[in-house]
């Protein structure tokens, strides 16, 4: 059976090719190519990709982006698709699972909602789990930069708190949409909040709520 991440993987690198190396994403000044030289030098160069949340490495990472965003696009779909080289902790299934489940669906909405004719996916409950389970165990890493206290609550009830203070906010939704709510795609994730005006205002606002 295939995992959760390998799937994703597939859809992402399905998805990219059908787009084309210049459509449109949900990331700020990418495209679809650099989002797909994103992936590559996410799992390929780990020299450089912790650039992306350590200052010290940035220009290291914007030059090996410059290098991977040249290459002809058809390649990058290609590396996608086969994944990160044997010798990658990436390579390890349970890694993989852990870090790229959320990594590629993220991703993927991020292709599929920048589109103007976009349609919500079915996501089966054991998927929804899957995303709840990660998520609720990063919650507060996730929500460390909101602006108000921030609770995530499912439709059946169960309830993660991604960061303490007043005044609250509760981010009603399925785990798919929570997840991209907090990932700063406010504007098309599918969520419900209840709170202060006020505040509920400046979560749409704050850009990226966590990492």
């Amino acid at each position: 059976m295939s995992t959760h991440a390998k799937r994703e993987r597939l859809l992402l690198a399905d998805l990219l090719e059908a787009s084309g190396p210049d459509a449109p994403t949900l990331c700020e000044g990418w495209n679809t190519r650099d989002l797909a030289a994103h992936v590559v030098v996410r799992e390929r160069r780990a020299d450089a990709a912790g650039g992306i949340l350590v200052k010290q490495l940035a220009s290291r990472l914007e030059r090996v982006m410059a290098e991977f965003t040249a290459k002809p696009y058809d390649e990058l779909i290609r590396l996608i698709r086969t994944g990160p080289p044997r010798l990658s902790p990436f390579s390890l299934k349970q890694i993989d699972e852990a870090s790229n489940t959320i990594e590629f669906y993220v991703h993927t909405e991020d292709v599929r909602r920048a589109q103007p004719d976009w349609t919500p996916r079915e996501l089966d409950a054991v998927f929804q789990d899957a995303l709840w389970s990660r998520m609720e165990r990063t919650a507060r890493l996730m929500g460390r930069s909101a602006p108000t206290g921030l609770v995530l609550r499912r439709p059946d009830g169960q309830t993660a708190v991604a960061h303490r203070g007043t005044p609250v906010v509760t981010a009603t939704g399925e785990p798919s949409e929570l997840l991209l709510f907090l990932y700063g795609r406010q504007q098309v994730a599918d969520v419900e909040l209840d709170g202060e005006k006020g505040a509920i205002t400046k979560l749409h606002e704050t850009k990226q709520l966590g990492i």
